[in-house]
Order: structure tokens, then C-alpha cells, then sequence
């Protein structure tokens, strides 16, 4: 039983497309198995709209911030805006703003 879909908007695409194959392969790993779980080791909310999958791969954290879009009543579907290396404990206020910018953006291209 999957719990929500996730879908890659193109920053986050680009982000990936950027990375060794390996770590491509581990993130969407985690992903898939964030979607069939609610452990918060792998998808964990960072504030009132914006959450973070969490990667850590050969001593990397990698994190892919994202948002739920609960429009469509069949499907839960979360979004996955960009991603960074994470170097610090705590995830760069720079980084969760561009996620809000980019939340906005999507909403206001679906309606």
C-alpha cells in the first residue's frame, strides 16, 4: 500500500540529473520506501507546509524538500521541489524558502 505518489518538479529533476547513478538509485529508493511507510527517518516535516526526504549515502546527506498536494481526491500526491546537499545539522532557511517559492509556483500553474 503506497500512503502518496511522488512526482519531481524540475528543479528537482535537474538536481538528480546532476548526481552519480548510485545515489540517483538510493534516493529514489528511499523514496519508494517513504512512500509505503510513515517513518520519519526517511520523509519528516520541516515546517507548516514544507517536509524533507532524507538520504544519507556514503557519508552524504542528501535531502529533497517537498509539499503535499491534496487537490485530487483519489490520489495523494507529494511534490518534490529541488534538492541540496545538506553540510550543517540544520536544513539552510535559503533552501526552505525557495521550496515555499516553489510550492506557490506550482499552485498558482494548477489552478
Amino acid at each position: 500500500m503506497r500512503f502518496f505518489t511522488t512526482v519531481f518538479m524540475y528543479e528537482a529533476e535537474e538536481f538528480l540529473s546532476g548526481l552519480e547513478k548510485q545515489i540517483v538509485l538510493k534516493i529514489l529508493y528511499n523514496i519508494d520506501l517513504a512512500e509505503q511507510t510513515n517513518d520519519s527517518r526517511l520523509f519528516k516535516k520541516l515546517q507548516k507546509e514544507i517536509w524533507e526526504f532524507r538520504i544519507q549515502y556514503k557519508g552524504l546527506q542528501i535531502r529533497l524538500l517537498a509539499f503535499w498536494d491534496k487537490s485530487q481526491p483519489e490520489k495523494t500526491v507529494v511534490i518534490a521541489t529541488h534538492g541540496f546537499l545538506k553540510k550543517d545539522r540544520k536544513v539552510p532557511t535559503n533552501e526552505i524558502l525557495r521550496a515555499i517559492r516553489l510550492r506557490e509556483k506550482y499552485f498558482k500553474e494548477t489552478e
